[in-house]
Order: structure tokens, then sequence, then C-alpha cells
């Protein structure tokens, strides 16, 4: 059996991936910073441990010996991504994340040809994004693409209930001081934070939203090639109003003391949704295309709560590669998996098709 590793396990969606990558009978090794916490982990769940920093390159490869793909759970990935991926493509070892962040899909992304032929020409599948952050939304991303070829517009929208991990918390903290985005003619485009709104029709009910930038700004983009591209995530007008207020002191967000300082608030604050709360909700992805004719294509689809489909996303893609060969190179959800696999998943339908 294929050996693979689980970074950051002991992270509130790490445990969520290690449990249940235990109950289909799954043995990953769990590996991080936190001795205590992952051996308490380790002996609860009956798996290997192993404790390794990725800022100590030595300690990287040493940790990665025998693995073939790693999960990589750790955020914020805008620090931690690229040293893993460094130490993946050196040890010839499959990388895949749950990142929602842009730069680290650009990142993830430029390594492309070095993916190809690491590994002594074999290459290494690359795949950020392989949970909620972006499975469902790239899936709808591709599915629209095809029921649409000559698309031009793409626009996307997003509801997600039940709170925010505390890794979660604070990668929307650094999007704040970076600021909004949108695709247009193919090229990414600052905004401000919340700068256009629109309602969407979810089950029949209007929803308000703004624009964020997510994810699909990037993926999308490299899964269909449309090159106008908007990403919504449904919000009260409070949320919207408090998002406009903070293009006024963005910049000081990104200053390193506050960063810092709000960094320690979420860690003693934010906790994650509790099984119960994760049960009691769910998401909807809301997505819709249009040609230079004006033709349109509508796609929505009903999930679990997002760590719920983040968990069980991520651990079909692991599932797949473990039993797989793949060619080397950057992937994204849709590109490896099938614009249909959001729909395999446990809890997914397509609203309006039972």
């Amino acid at each position: 059996m294929a050996t693979w590793l689980i970074y950051g396990a002991n992270g509130y969606t790490g445990k969520l991936m290690a449990a249940e990558a235990v109950r289909r009978g799954m043995q990953p090794i769990l590996a991080g910073r936190n001795a205590a916490a992952l051996n308490a982990l380790g002996s609860e769940l009956r798996l290997p441990v192993r404790i390794f920093d990725l800022q100590d390159p030595s300690a990287l490869s040493a940790g990665l010996q025998g693995v073939s793909l790693v999960l990589h759970c750790a955020g914020p990935f805008s620090a931690t991504s690229a040293p893993m991926l460094e130490g993946c493509l050196a040890a010839g070892v499959h990388y895949l994340d749950i990142t929602g962040e842009i730069s680290v899909f650009a990142h993830c992304h430029a390594q492309h040809s070095r993916a190809q032929t690491c590994n002594q020409g074999r290459g290494i599948v690359v795949l950020p994004g392989a949970g909620f952050d972006v499975v469902p939304t790239d899936c709808v991303a591709a599915l629209l693409k095809r029921e649409l070829p000559d698309a031009v517009a793409l626009t996307l929208g997003f509801e997600a209930g039940g709170g925010a991990s505390p890794g979660t918390t604070k990668t929307g903290i650094e999007g704040l001081a970076k600021g909004g985005q949108v695709r247009r003619n193919g090229q990414l485009v600052a905004v401000p934070l919340a700068y256009k709104t629109r309602t969407f029709s979810l089950d029949g009910r209007p929803r308000t939203a703004m624009t964020i930038p997510w994810g699909d700004l990037y993926t999308a983009f490299v899964s269909t090639g449309i090159p106008d591209i908007e990403t919504y995530l449904v919000a009260s007008p409070r949320a919207i109003a408090s998002a406009r207020r903070a293009n006024w002191f963005r910049l000081l967000l990104g200053l390193p003391p506050v960063v810092r300082f709000l960094q320690r608030r979420i860690e003693s604050s934010v906790q994650g949704p509790s099984a119960e709360k994760r049960a009691a909700t769910r998401s909807r992805i809301w997505g819709e295309v249009r040609n230079g004719r004006g033709e349109q294509r509508t796609v929505e689809i009903d999930t679990p709560n997002g760590y719920d489909l983040t968990v069980t996303g991520a651990l079909g893609i692991v599932q797949y590669l473990l039993n797989h060969p793949a060619a080397g190179g950057y992937y994204t959800p849709s590109m490896l998996m099938g614009a249909g696999y959001v729909l395999t998943l446990p809890g997914v339908r397509r609203v309006g098709q039972g």
C-alpha cells in the first residue's frame, strides 16, 4: 500500500481528514510541528507520526522519505505552501492542499514544467485547492463550460454557513489586506473589497452577494479559459457594508504587528464549527456563463457543510491518485477528476435534477 501523509494533521481540518481517512480504512502518516498534539492524535487513531518543520529543508526531506503523496492542511498557505511544494518536487511526491489563496494557485501553476519532469522524469501531480476551495466551484465552472463551450463570461457565487476554522479566519484577515480581484480579458485586476453586489436566486429564494477574491478567479480560468470571471459570497447588508468600510484601513491589516495581534486573538477565540453545527448547515453553489450572443446557462448545486465537503473532496482525490497513474503537472480538481466529480461526493446534488 502506498504511504501518504497529512501535514497539519493536528489542525481543525487536518483532524477531520485523519478521522475520515481511518474510517475509510486508510492509514496516513500524521505530520506537523506540534509533537504533543500529533502524538496524542496518533495514539488515538493508531496512526504513525512524523514531526518536522517546513522551514528546515533537511528535516522536510527526511519527513517525506518513503512518501508518495502529501495532503497539505497547514495554513495560512501563503506561508506554508511554497516550502512544502519544494520538498515534494525534490522528493518526487504528489502535492495536494486545501488552499483558496490566489497567490498560492499562481505559484503552484508556475511549477507546472518542473512537476512534469521531476521524479526522474515520471513527474508529480500538483493540485492545490482540493477542498471546498475550490472543488465545487471549479466543477461548476467546468460543467458550465461544457454546456456553453463559447462562453466569454463566468459568474460564480456561494453561500456557506456554520462558521469558520482558525486557519480559514487567519486567511480571511490576510485577504482583507490584499483587497479584491476580478478577472477581465484574461487578466487578474485589483478592485476594492465588495466593489460589486448582485442578487442570486438560490433554491428559489433571492440572496444578496458581494464580490470576493475566491480562488476560482485563478483556477476557473485555467480549467475553462473563460476570460471574464467574477466570484461572489452571499452576505448580509451589514457584512457588505463592513467589507466596504475595510477598504479605508485594509493596508493597516497587512502590517506585521497587526497581523500577529489578530492571529493571537483568532487562536484564542476561534474554534471552528462543531460536528453538530456542520451537520445542521449546508452550502449552495451557483454559476452562470454567457457567450457573445447573450446566451446563458446556469448550474446550482447543494452540498454538505464546506468542511465536510473539504474532507470528502480531498480524500477522494487522494484515493484516486494512490490507485491510478497520472501524468505529472499542475491540475485543477476538474482537470484531474472531471467536471462531474463534485456530484459523486456524498450529499451533493444538482438542484433541479433530483
